[in-house]
């Protein structure tokens, strides 16, 4: 069994906010692998369901970002889990927008959701960052992180979930190159071009204004005279 963990912050207030990307991918796997209805446990909501052969539940702490820590500690303690049979998908500052990795172990980052999960499981679990990009401004993050999605990012974002719900079965099996390659694919896919503007035609040279004021039959008979 994994624990997919999805953070972020509960409330219909926070639900659009780049904080709670986790939300957004734990939910997206759910609707789109027909897993079980959402439940109250472990202090957040649950949801169960096979990815491939994989069985997995998927979690939403309730406990608030900063102490998300404790409702995975306890779905792993109840579950006897190996702290690498955790997934925990959430949103990164120091990626661009749209780009998203993985690893296992490592710091936090100064992420407040993974220092308290941290503190709970240890660090060897694995992390799936999703960029949010920075603000620019160490005084600004928090704002940033506490704000809705722009209509910019409505594109990537779509992609962007739907590939990591394409592949993961992929992650789910242990299999992290398929599942990296298939969310990638999906994001880089190009764009539609609009239609090709259409083509000027080339302007016909303009001849210099002819300033002989001559009339046709003077002009003929002049040509006669030289």
């Amino acid at each position: 069994m994994k624990l997919f963990v999805g953070l972020g912050n509960p409330g219909g207030k926070y639900a659009g906010h780049r904080h709670n990307v986790g939300y957004m991918v734990v939910d997206r796997i759910a609707a789109d692998h027909g897993f079980g209805g959402w439940r109250s446990k472990f202090q957040g909501q649950v949801s169960d369901g096979r990815l491939g052969s994989d069985k997995i539940m998927l979690l939403k702490p309730e406990t608030f970002m900063n102490n998300s820590g404790q409702a995975v500690g306890e779905a792993q303690r109840f579950h006897k889990l190996a702290p690498e049979d955790v997934i925990v998908f959430h949103d990164e500052i120091d990626l661009a927008p749209g780009k998203m990795r993985i690893k296992r172990g490592g710091g936090n980052a100064g992420h407040n959701g993974l220092r308290s999960i941290d503190a709970h499981v240890g660090n060897n679990y694995q992390r799936v960052r999703i960029g949010v990009g920075h603000p620019g401004r160490r005084d600004a993050v928090h704002s940033h992180v506490l704000r809705d999605f722009s209509k910019v990012d409505q594109a990537w974002l779509e992609d962007l979930l739907t590939g990591i719900s394409d592949g993961a079965p992929f992650l789910a099996g242990g299999d992290v190159d398929k599942f990296r390659n298939t969310a990638a694919l999906r994001v880089a896919r190009p764009a539609e071009q609009p239609d090709a503007a259409p083509r000027r035609p080339t302007p016909t040279p303009v001849s210099p204004v002819d300033s002989d004021d001559r009339s046709a039959l003077q002009k003929l008979l002049d040509r006669f005279r030289r």
